[in-house]
């Protein structure tokens, strides 16, 4: 898998260094763009509900994400700071006291034991890792230098968030969910969605490797994919595109009509096109 070199020296050092600091503004977070201030500090806050101690409800060798990344040894940190009505992994995802809580030592251990049995890059993931990052850039400081290490996220960061994060990971996996606000607001509860999510695309294609993954949801095709392949297509040409088409109504998708089903065949082909005509660079 060719990356660019954005990854900085001694990443291990430098990751430390920028846990310690991570951890103190758990005061009053701000990782996240709803930007609550809550104090961690003092036990569970804030609109993720989570405190300073991060969990993790799966981490083991994984093989569905997009070619190029896998085999990946995948670390699910538990908890979100958003609430997608159709997310897959439902409780663990929402709620940041599922899970084992992470021995950043220990899991890093783990991933090098995989990376020695085939494994050929690190993810981290969640729910959200963006609101764990204390722990996450823990993680980090026990992992060689030389490891391919994959930010698998929703995009809702903050700048600060980012800062923290900046050379550090060789590739980030960015989903872009929803192409307008409203649809952001009425299926994940969050608002001024768009802005966020382009910010923090257009951070991660200047830093690193990025991939921008789509999860193709039935009825969303005119008001989420083609806004989003078109802005794809007019400020980041060439960008990496997965478009995911395994949708499954699951968790709460019931609340909405139309994500009571799977896609059908036409509107993936119709989907796909839409890719195509745009000169988007599809990946698998």
């Amino acid at each position: 898998m060719p990356l660019r070199q954005t990854r900085i020296s001694n990443r291990a050092a430098v990751a430390r260094e920028r846990a310690a600091i991570a951890r103190k503004l758990l005061a009053e977070c701000r990782l996240c763009a709803h930007d609550c201030g809550a104090n961690r500090l003092s036990g569970p806050a804030g609109l993720c509900h989570a405190s300073t101690q991060a969990r993790v409800f799966s981490a083991q060798l994984e093989a569905g994400d997009e070619l190029e990344l896998i085999p990946t040894y995948a670390i699910a940190f538990s908890g979100c700071d958003l609430r997608c009505d159709f997310c897959i992994t439902g409780h663990q995802s929402w709620d940041p006291g599922a899970g084992t809580i992470c021995q950043a030592e220990a899991v890093a251990r783990a991933a090098e034991t995989a990376l020695a049995q085939g494994a050929r890059t690190v993810m981290f993931l969640g729910g959200e890792p963006t609101i764990h990052l204390p722990t996450a850039l823990e993680l980090v400081s026990f992992l060689p230098d030389e490891v391919t290490l994959v930010w698998k996220t929703n995009a809702h960061g903050s700048a600060r968030a980012r800062s923290l994060l900046a050379g550090l990971f060789d590739v980030w996996l960015a989903d872009f969910k929803f192409g307008n606000d409203l649809c952001a607001e009425r299926l994940a509860r969050v608002p001024r969605y768009l802005r966020t999510v382009m910010d923090n695309l257009l951070w991660a294609s200047a830093h690193s490797d990025l991939i921008v993954r789509h999860l193709l949801m039935p009825g969303h095709i005119e008001c989420c994919w083609r806004p989003i392949a078109e802005w794809i297509a007019d400020t980041l040409p060439g960008c990496k595109v997965a478009l995911r088409r395994e949708f499954w109504p699951g968790w709460h998708s019931a609340k909405h009509p139309e994500l009571r089903r799977t896609t059908r065949p036409a509107e993936q082909e119709e989907a796909r096109q839409i890719a195509l005509d745009l000169g988007l660079a599809l990946i698998e």
